[in-house]
């Protein structure tokens, strides 16, 4: 089985409606935050990960941490939305090979250092939001917050908000 499958036309414009209408996504770089997840959420602050961050090991860990989260939170066979605002989009299999791009990144980066990259239950019983602008990563449903807590990334430390 392959990874990284690109979205067609018609679902990437399907799971992009319901992130508009169903999160009231309104893409911002100054009004915060830029759209309303379900109770409950979490959504912490990353800034101190951003520009010249001395913590490398960080990102490392971020990555191995959230995969390690949706290996637990997912079935063997089951794929989960990969989005990058305004560009492709994938549906992905955690238990499958991983293969990192250029620059040693996912496909979907998970560290929203360049635009906005969500991860979503294909049925959006919870998410992963990134957030370029206010710095931020959202988690939403209770039990990727619960995997959280057991798998809890190093830059999740400061809560911004909560619900």
């Amino acid at each position: 089985m392959k990874n990284w499958l690109k979205l067609s036309n018609a679902e990437y414009e399907k799971v992009w409606n319901k992130i508009y209408d169903e999160l009231k996504f309104e893409p911002s770089t100054t009004d915060f935050p830029s759209f309303k997840v379900p109770s409950p959420f979490i959504t912490y602050d990353v800034s101190l990960y951003f520009g010249e961050s001395e913590d490398l090991d960080a990102f490392v860990d971020l990555e191995e941490k959230v995969l390690l989260v949706f290996q637990e939170i997912t079935s063997k066979d089951e794929y989960i939305y990969a989005l990058d605002w305004q560009h492709e989009c994938y549906l992905i299999n955690s238990h499958l090979d991983f293969p990192k791009n250029e620059f040693d990144e996912w496909t979907v980066p998970i560290f929203p250092d360049g635009d906005y990259y969500f991860f979503f239950h294909k049925d959006f019983q919870w998410g992963y939001l990134g957030h370029p602008w206010e710095r931020t990563i959202t988690v939403f449903g209770k039990d990727l917050i619960k995997m959280f807590e057991k798998h809890r990334p190093r830059m999740f430390q400061k809560i911004l908000r909560q619900g």
